[in-house]
């Protein structure tokens, strides 16, 4: 409900919970603070309190404003793309319900974009590096030329049950908010040489594990043995805590670990990679 001087209102029987939302209106600018009383209904998630937002673009002062920026796709925990730090933890808009996170009247909820990459506006960042990093460990399957070759490698059961987990990852961003080792890096020239991540060391390890995927295996383990590799992890494990789909983040890093020393050894004395 709106009142005659466009000032949202509410029936007295409505829950409100008050959203603290840090903005920017441009990635140069100086960010800053607005808050919003929204009308929570039961199930109501973050997104759809933004939503109400864009519809209502008023502060609690009263101030008109611009609808709040973010990323979103699915609305199902699928794309990854609605990542964002809620009350000071990373984590998925779409699934973070606003029962459990504000359950009383007059609640606070904070919202802040992810810090390790550059902001482009409110709460929308860009996340180019998480993907140029999957990029570097050749997170994909080369089937170019392979389509005449008749049936693949057979795989057992248990071995595509792991695969499966791993393959939920969802490129969310949220191991990497969550890491240590993972800091901001806005310019280009740097991300080769800096922390590649838990996500794409996991994807290392998918990719690896695929019958066809692994003919790619010593390219990936060479990248992750140089600059910026396994190596670079400092074992804060905070990865596995934060990931939405609960990937072993930390057992990706154990087994890559272990194959890139192998891969070490084998380049040593046979001088092939």
């Amino acid at each position: 409900m709106v009142s005659d001087a466009g000032t949202p209102t509410r029936p007295e029987s409505e829950r409100l919970v008050r959203f603290r939302i840090q903005r920017q209106a441009t990635p140069q600018a100086a960010p800053r603070w607005e808050e919003f009383d929204v009308p929570v209904q039961s199930g109501a998630n973050i997104i759809s309190c933004l939503q109400w937002i864009a519809a209502h673009p008023v502060t609690v002062e009263g101030r008109q404003t611009t609808p709040v920026v973010y990323d979103s796709g699915c609305l199902e925990e699928v794309c990854g793309a609605c990542t964002m730090v809620v009350n000071g933890h990373v984590r998925q808009a779409c699934s973070a319900l606003v029962d459990r996170i504000a359950p009383r009247h007059g609640d606070i909820i904070t919202l802040e974009p992810m810090s390790r990459f550059p902001t482009v506006r409110d709460l929308m960042v860009d996340r180019a590096r998480l993907f140029h990093n999957l990029e570097r460990v050749r997170a994909w399957v080369p089937i170019d030329g392979t389509y005449h070759l008749g049936a693949g490698p057979k795989s057992t059961p248990e071995h595509q049950q792991t695969r499966y987990t791993l393959s939920e990852c969802m490129s969310c961003g949220c191991c990497l908010e969550a890491c240590p080792q993972f800091t901001l890096e806005p310019d280009r020239s740097e991300w080769d040489r800096s922390f590649i991540g838990a996500h794409a060391i996991s994807q290392a390890r998918l990719f690896n594990e695929h019958e066809t995927g692994r003919v790619l295996a010593g390219v990936r383990l060479e990248t992750l043995a140089g600059p910026g590799g396994v190596s670079d992890c400092g074992n804060a494990q905070n990865c596995v805590r934060v990931c939405p789909k609960a990937i072993p983040l930390t057992e990706s890093i154990a087994a890559i670990g272990r194959a890139v020393t192998i891969h070490r050894i084998r380049t040593f004395f046979t001088g092939a990679k």
